[in-house]
C-alpha cells in the first residue's frame, strides 16, 4: 500500500460511526500515518496518538495535523524498501467522553441463605484527557474496541461484594428497606474502583429480588398483613386455583372441605396396611 495522506476519522465510508453507543474506546484499523495526515477528534471524543508504544500527545475537539518522521514525497520509496509499511507505526486510539450504560447481573445471599437475584445499571463517562489516558494505559483493548461489558466484567467482582456486604445480614423480606444503603455502598466501592481507570462513575441503579419465584409471591402476600402460615395457605389456594380445585377457598380459610353436608376430619387411629397385609373379606381392615 503506497503511503499517502489521510483524515483519521471515527466515521465509516458510509457516514455511521464506529464509536456506538456502548462503546468506550476505538483503535483506528490503520497504522501507518505520514505527514500531513488530518487528525479528526468530533465534540464526544478524545484521541491518543501513539508511536512504538510510546505516548506522543492527547487530543481535544478539533482537527490536528500529524507531523511525523517520514516525507510525503518519499511514500513511494519507503512502500518500495518496506514492503509497503511505513518503518514508522502510529496508533491512534478514540476515547468516547459521553455518558454510557452498563449492566451487572449476580446472585447474592439473604441472612437465612436465601439466594438473591440483583441486576444493577451504572452510567460512566470519561471526562479529561488525563482520563483518557488513563483508560488506554491501564485497560486492554479487545480487538478494536473497548466496550462497557468489558468494563463490567471487570467491576463484576466489586458489585457483587458491595451487594453481599449488606444482604448478607439482612433478613429476605427485609432487603428491599436496605436498597438505599445498598446503592450508597455500590456506588462508593465501584466509583473508587473505575476511577483508577480514569472513569468516573455517574449514577447507580439496583433492583434486588428473590430469586424463587415462590419466595417473591409468599413474600408478596406476608406484604397484605398476613403471617407467615396464612400466606402459606393463601399460596397454596392460588396454586389449587389456578388448577380448577374446588377446596381452594377452604384452603385460604382454613378450613375443612365437605361433600354433601359430610365433612372430612382426620381418622385417628388408622393405620394403613403394609403391603404383606391381607385384607379381609368384605374389604375392611
Amino acid at each position: 500500500m503506497a503511503l499517502a495522506r489521510q483524515v483519521i476519522s471515527t466515521l465509516k465510508p458510509d457516514g455511521t460511526d464506529a464509536m456506538g453507543p456502548a462503546t468506550l474506546a476505538f483503535k483506528y484499523p490503520d497504522e501507518n500515518i505520514v505527514s500531513g495526515s488530518l487528525l479528526t477528534v468530533e465534540s464526544n471524543h478524545f484521541a491518543v496518538l501513539k508511536s512504538r508504544g510510546a505516548v506522543l500527545n492527547v487530543y481535544d475537539t478539533g482537527q490536528y495535523p500529524i507531523q511525523t518522521p517520514d516525507k510525503p514525497i518519499l511514500g513511494s520509496i519507503v512502500s518500495g524498501f518496506f514492503g509497503g509499511q511505513s518503518p514508522w507505526q502510529y496508533e491512534t486510539l478514540y476515547v468516547n467522553r459521553a455518558k454510557i450504560v452498563a449492566h451487572v447481573e449476580g446472585v447474592a445471599t439473604s441472612a437465612e441463605m436465601a439466594e438473591l437475584s440483583y441486576q444493577v445499571d451504572y452510567y460512566v463517562h470519561v471526562d479529561s484527557k488525563e482520563d483518557a489516558l488513563k483508560l488506554v494505559t491501564h485497560m486492554p483493548f479487545d480487538g478494536l474496541f473497548i466496550t462497557a461489558n468489558q468494563v463490567t466484567a471487570y467491576a463484576g467482582p466489586v458489585v457483587e461484594q458491595a451487594v453481599n456486604q449488606i444482604a448478607q445480614v439482612t433478613p429476605l423480606e427485609n432487603i428491599n428497606e436496605h436498597i438505599g444503603e445498598i446503592a450508597e455502598l455500590l456506588k462508593s466501592h465501584l466509583g473508587d474502583f473505575l476511577s483508577s481507570y480514569g472513569i468516573h462513575l455517574n449514577d447507580v441503579k439496583i433492583l434486588v429480588l428473590p430469586k424463587d419465584q415462590r419466595m417473591r409471591e409468599l413474600i408478596s402476600l406476608r406484604a397484605f398483613g398476613l403471617t407467615p402460615m396464612e400466606a402459606v395457605r393463601y399460596y397454596a389456594a392460588l396454586r389449587m386455583a389456578e388448577r380448577g380445585l374446588v377446596s381452594a377457598p377452604n384452603m385460604a380459610v382454613g378450613a375443612p372441605f365437605s361433600i354433601g353436608g359430610l365433612g372430612t376430619y382426620p381418622v385417628a387411629g388408622f393405620t394403613a396396611p403394609s403391603q404383606g397385609d391381607k385384607m379381609p373379606e368384605g374389604g375392611q381392615p
